[in-house]
């Protein structure tokens, strides 16, 4: 037996639905060249369709490098991708084909249009159960775009970051583009719409368009062991439930590393809820140096011009709210740190973050937006954050013009918000006038931590808030810094306790 059947035996002894071992498709058999210039797809859902018309299976992609348009999941069926196995998304400017196109007839009034289409993808399933793709091979978005329209938002107050004001009409449409122009065109390397009992395992997702992995409304939801690097988002869960996220790696400098969302995609309102989010690592390197291991940082700038991105966040698509989210043992290196926002109505309850690493942060390292952007439906009205501790955070290199931030609304604190073993090291500089600043409310501003400007504070700066607990909280600067280390502002049940910095 050679060492690629000993290598296949084992993977398929792995399965997370092993009923799938008992019927195996390989693509080869059904015309799949593996060949880099033969469009495969074709004969790889040919391949899927099969599997699931026997009740189940595995399909096979032994090493090679496969070629695609887009390939359609079907329910009962694994892809697993062998040791060497590429797919790549195929460039419709130089090969002969196209995507699926993106449905018709949603209503892309509340969400941009990536969030509101998933055909358009290299890989889809759509209402699919026990479906997994699995195995060590690499998924290569190298033909897809990471661009497409924002929302159709008549109030477009709040719709871009206000790092983006300078920016010009023509700029602004080349991240943008018209909706015709997408037609044809692949912008997600892996896009889930509702379904259940999906596992995603093993691979590497280098360059994934848009968005690499993009769930919405999927219950019963594995990620574990991913390797993403990419231009954009890397893994978006949005109003799903049931859902773990362990040991991956995402490097996403131009955007969200790991994000929770509850849009208007579905075409009402759905919480997130039940979530986990462990031992994870985020970043902010240049676009594939995670993966070939020269983690390089010359990119200072996302595409919105504030620092570099790759976090984990919970925002900004908030209809829904979010519930029972837990973030553990997580590491963010050169990257912005964690952000917890809700601005379009949604609640935000029961979350935990800790044991938290961070390393070289580019802007600040806690996030708390209780935000009236209110980008839904008539009637949509302010929502809530209640409930949230934040616990074992060691930061450290942090911009010195964003402390730790908790920025509720006037007459909706946020409320009962514990900080405890928090540990900070900012890099200092703040000036006098820096201290003297009194930051604007911008309530319907698109939530960042520079909306507000260098802040009063350099350690923690908290506004409308309620139920505020801290304990253990320490923090320094490597520079002299004119500002306080605290500022409080309309802060009612606020308590400090082993904090010698606090004055």
């Amino acid at each position: 037996m050679s060492r690629r059947d000993v290598a296949m035996g084992l993977a398929l002894a792995a399965l997370p639905f092993p009923v799938h071992a008992a019927r195996r498709q390989d693509v080869r058999d059904f015309g799949a060249r593996g060949d880099g210039g033969t469009i495969d797809s074709d004969a790889i859902n040919a391949a899927i369709a099969a599997a699931s018309r026997a009740g189940g299976g595995t399909v096979i992609l032994p090493r090679g490098r496969y070629l695609c348009f887009s390939i359609r999941l079907q329910s009962r069926v694994t892809l697993l991708l062998g040791e060497g196995a590429v797919i790549e998304a195929a460039d419709p400017a130089r090969h002969a084909g196209h995507y699926d196109l993106p449905e018709a007839g949603i209503e892309q009034l509340y969400q941009d249009f990536g969030h509101s289409h998933w055909h358009n993808s290299l890989i889809w399933g759509e209402d699919v159960e026990q479906v997994a793709i699995i195995g060590p091979g690499l998924i290569h978005g190298i033909g897809l775009t990471r661009d497409g329209p924002g929302a159709r938002w008549k109030k477009q107050a709040g719709e871009r970051p206000l790092s983006m004001q300078g920016m010009s009409a023509a700029e602004i449409g080349h991240l943008e583009p018209d909706a015709a122009a997408m037609q044809g065109l692949g912008n997600k390397a892996i896009a889930l719409k509702n379904g259940r009992d999906i596992r995603l395992s093993g691979f590497t997702i280098l360059k994934g368009g848009h968005f690499a992995i993009l769930a919405t409304g999927t219950r019963d939801l594995r990620i574990e062991e991913l390797t993403i690097d990419t231009e954009r988002d890397g893994i978006d869960l949005d109003c799903v439930r049931d859902v773990l996220v362990e040991r991956c790696r995402v490097n996403s400098p131009n955007d969200d590393g790991i994000v929770v969302k509850s849009s208007h995609a579905l075409g009402r309102a759905i919480a997130a809820e039940n979530i986990l989010i462990r031992d994870c690592d985020v970043s902010g390197y240049d676009m594939g140096s995670l993966v070939d291991g020269t983690k390089r940082t010359t990119q200072e700038i996302a595409p919105d011009r504030d620092r570099v991105t790759g976090r984990i966040k919970l925002g900004t698509e908030s209809n829904g709210g979010y519930r029972n989210v837990r973030i553990e043992d997580c590491r963010f290196t050169r990257c912005r740190g964690l952000a917890l926002e809700t601005v379009d109505g949604g609640v935000m309850e029961h979350v935990v973050a800790r044991g938290l690493t961070m390393r070289d942060v580019t802007t600040a390292p806690l996030f708390l937006r209780l935000g009236d952007r209110r980008r839904g439906p008539e009637g949509t009205g302010i929502g809530a954050i209640r409930d949230v501790t934040i616990s074992d955070v060691d930061a450290r290199g942090i911009d010195h013009r964003f402390p730790a931030a908790i920025a509720g609304l006037p007459g909706h604190p946020i409320r009962d918000v514990t900080l405890r073993d928090v540990h900070l090291a900012y890099r200092g500089g703040g000036t006098a006038a820096d201290a003297a600043r009194v930051p604007a409310e911008l309530a319907n501003a698109y939530p960042e931590p520079s909306m507000f400007g260098v802040l009063p504070s350099w350690a923690l700066w908290a506004r409308h808030a309620d139920g505020l607990l801290i304990d253990r909280f320490h923090a320094g600067t490597m520079a002299p810094d004119q500002r306080p280390p605290f500022v409080m502002e309309d802060v009612t049940r606020f308590s400090v306790r082993n904090t010698p910095l606090w004055r």
